[in-house]
């Protein structure tokens, strides 16, 4: 590990040393900055173009993420504040940078309230099988969001609105963004 960790130094965040609660609210924020910064640098003109076929608009994909996000604080933490839902037809990227930031805010509660031992399971759909709360909780809630991700950054393209490189390499500069 020490090799690893001396290579990658924001790895040293993932230890069995440290408490899985406060280790996944840093890791969460930096996966929630990133997609405030792909909405900050989108072009306006991007977010709610419509793509050939049945595809998700940019601004519909958005929505999804914070409305899963609700979801999964709905059903794996219903004591805490669920946010209010957001319209894929209606929402502005005013809209979804803010309703984003505050569905991040309720599941690093939900994080936190799993380090410390008070959620004991993972609800990620109400189909689902609930998974013990732990670093898998945390890799499917990242997946999730990546996915989408990428989803965004393909379509901006497809659409003509690419993004800038210097946009995208910071995309992948986490361990900038974890330190913040």
């Amino acid at each position: 590990m020490a090799a690893i960790t001396a290579a990658v130094p924001f790895i040293a965040v993932i230890s069995t040393q440290t408490q899985f609660g406060g280790d996944a609210v840093r890791i969460f924020a930096a996966n929630d900055r990133i997609n405030q910064l792909l909405i900050e640098h989108l072009d306006p003109a991007a977010w709610a173009s419509k793509p050939p076929g049945k595809v998700r608009t940019i601004a519909a994909i958005f929505t999804h993420m914070h409305n899963v996000r609700a979801k999964w604080v709905r059903l794996t933490a219903p004591h805490l504040k669920v946010p209010r839902l957001l319209n894929r037809a209606r929402c502005t990227p005013a809209e979804a940078r803010a309703g984003l930031a505050e569905s991040a805010a309720r599941c690093a509660e939900m994080l936190a309230d799993a380090g410390e031992g008070r959620i004991e399971t993972f609800r990620r759909d109400g189909w689902a099988p609930p998974w013990p709360v732990g670093w898998e909780m945390l890799a499917y809630m990242l997946s999730h969001e990546a996915h989408h991700r990428g989803q965004v950054c393909m379509l901006a393209h497809q659409l003509g609105f690419p993004l800038p490189k210097k946009v995208t390499s910071r995309l992948w500069s986490w361990e900038t963004l974890i330190r913040r």
